[in-house]
């Protein structure tokens, strides 16, 4: 008996997929035919694709951006203090080094 082979769709693939029946109003049964799916796979994507339709249209992922954009900012901040600390550190060494008459 032959193994089914598994194949996995991106999820641009899977969007793609779901706009046949959706946008373009094919037939369920003639997608998944020409896709090779079992109708209940396509109902999951669906099924997922609604449940997560909301993310579409919130400002979430703007805020997320700015708040990483805040974080890199912040530590570009401190980045900076500990190497003007570094530069301060490494010439009142090399000061007194060249004092005690140190090579």
């Amino acid at each position: 008996m032959a193994r089914r082979k598994y194949r996995r769709f991106t999820a641009e693939q899977k969007l793609a997929i779901l706009r046949e029946h959706l946008l373009e109003r094919k037939p369920i049964s003639e997608v998944c035919e020409a896709h090779d799916l079992q109708p209940s796979v396509f109902y999951g994507w669906q099924r997922k694709f609604f449940e997560n339709g909301p993310a579409a249209f919130t400002d979430k992922p703007d805020r997320e951006k700015q708040q990483l954009q805040d974080q890199v900012e912040a530590l570009q901040k401190r980045l900076a203090d500990k190497d003007r600390v570094i530069a301060a550190v490494t010439e009142e060494f090399v000061r007194v080094k060249k004092e005690l008459g140190e090579p």
